[in-house]
This record gives structure tokens, C-alpha cells and sequence, in this order.
């Protein structure tokens, strides 16, 4: 008895990526076929390519006919295939496939990947508009947020760059898109991405415009000196 258990215990494990379990439901699949494709997985694993609806039946509460039928939809659906192969010895045989399943699985990350993508860029977008409209204290006309679009979708400029260039404007007393425009095309000509990096710029810009004076002459006057924003 106790060599019996051992051996049961040793039949192994299979490797299903857990999204798969949190996913299922969204991929169209219920419980039933859910356990039908972890069956099959087992099969294949153990070396058994080709399982019979009377097999794979045998594990489930399921009958022979639900279990063709089950098997029916899923190639219906994409998510296992029947390959034909041929051996070395040129035997033709059929074998199940569940390729599809891991394709659908990927393929169902990348759409919510996307979605998600699309629902933080809706979010940055709809920010981005509010900030404008609050620092020029008035709905933007279209001309307008037909720029705000266009650095966005056509320049590439990050919202968080665009606020930045926003900020800028504002402290130096020209808000307007024209000048807002000039910011972000010297940002991008000098390749200029991150806040950091304008931070760089800014001190560097800053170091040339400021001239050298000696030691006991006076303090710069403040329209030679420029607000350094970024680090507010």
C-alpha cells in the first residue's frame, strides 16, 4: 500500500502559467472545459499526445459524448488544434496541439495591456487638459487643443514633458502656445525626455546666460537671472 501511494505521489506536476486560471473566463472558457484543457496538458506531458474522449472522460464527471462534444467547441474556439504528424518509421499519427491555448493567452494580455495603455493615456490627456485650461483660466479653444494633440500624438512629447514646458511658460510670464511650442522643440531638438533631463538643461542654459563677474561687484539683477521651476 505504502509503495502504491509513493507512486501516486510520484506521478509528477504540470506547468500551467497561473494567469491562465484568472483568465479563463474572459477567453470565453467555463469550468468544464477549463478541466478538459488541464487533462489534455497532463496527457501530453506524460507522453500521451493523442488522449481518447473515453481518457480523458474518465477523469472528469463528464460522459464520452460531452467530452466530444467539449473537445468539438474547443477547436471551434482556437484553443487546441489536431495536427497530423509522421514518425521516423514514416507512421502517420494525429496528436493534440495546445499551442492556440498559449497564443489566445498571450494575445489576451496584450489586448488588456493595451486597454490599459489606452485608459492611462485617456487619463494623462484629460489632466493635461485640465492643467492648461486652469493656468489660462479658460476652456481651450480648438486651434488649441489641437496643438496640445498634436505634441502628443505627433511629436511624442510625454504629458509630463508638456506640463513641464507648461510650467515654464508660466514663470516666465509668456503663456502662450507659441512660446510653449519653442520649449518643447528645443527639448526635443536637444533630446530631451525626462524632467531630469530638462533639469539638466535648465542649469546648463542657465551657466551660459549668467555672465562672470568679479567677486565684489554687486548682485545680478533679477532680469538677468532665470526661475529655475524644476526645482520647486
Amino acid at each position: 500500500m505504502k509503495t502504491n501511494l509513493i507512486s501516486w505521489l510520484q506521478e509528477g506536476n504540470i506547468t500551467v502559467p497561473a494567469v491562465l486560471f484568472s483568465e479563463y473566463r474572459n477567453m470565453s472558457l467555463n469550468e468544464y472545459e477549463l478541466v478538459l484543457l488541464l487533462n489534455i496538458i497532463t496527457f501530453i506531458e506524460k507522453g500521451n499526445d493523442f488522449p481518447t474522449p473515453e481518457e480523458l472522460s474518465s477523469r472528469m464527471t463528464i460522459t464520452v459524448s460531452e467530452c466530444n462534444e467539449m473537445l468539438r467547441r474547443l477547436i471551434q474556439k482556437g484553443l487546441i488544434d489536431i495536427m497530423d504528424e509522421t514518425s521516423s518509421e514514416g507512421i502517420r499519427f494525429e496528436k493534440y496541439s495546445v499551442a492556440p491555448l498559449w497564443e489566445r493567452l498571450v494575445d489576451q494580455f496584450l489586448m488588456k495591456n493595451k486597454m490599459t495603455q489606452a485608459v492611462t493615456k485617456k487619463t494623462d490627456e484629460t489632466d493635461l487638459y485640465s492643467c492648461f485650461e486652469k493656468e489660462f483660466g479658460r476652456p481651450l479653444s480648438p486651434f488649441e487643443c489641437e496643438s496640445l494633440a498634436m505634441w502628443m500624438d505627433d511629436d511624442h512629447h510625454d504629458p509630463i514633458i508638456i506640463k513641464a514646458a507648461l510650467r515654464e511658460s508660466v514663470m516666465s510670464g509668456k503663456l502662450n502656445f507659441r512660446y510653449i511650442d519653442r520649449i518643447l522643440f528645443e527639448w526635443k531638438k536637444n533630446g530631451i525626455k525626462t524632467i531630469e533631463q530638462a533639469k539638466n538643461h535648465g542649469r546648463k542654459f542657465r551657466q551660459k546666460q549668467t555672465p562672470n563677474r568679479p567677486a565684489q561687484d554687486s548682485q545680478p539683477s533679477t532680469s538677468s537671472v532665470l526661475y529655475n521651476w524644476l526645482e520647486q
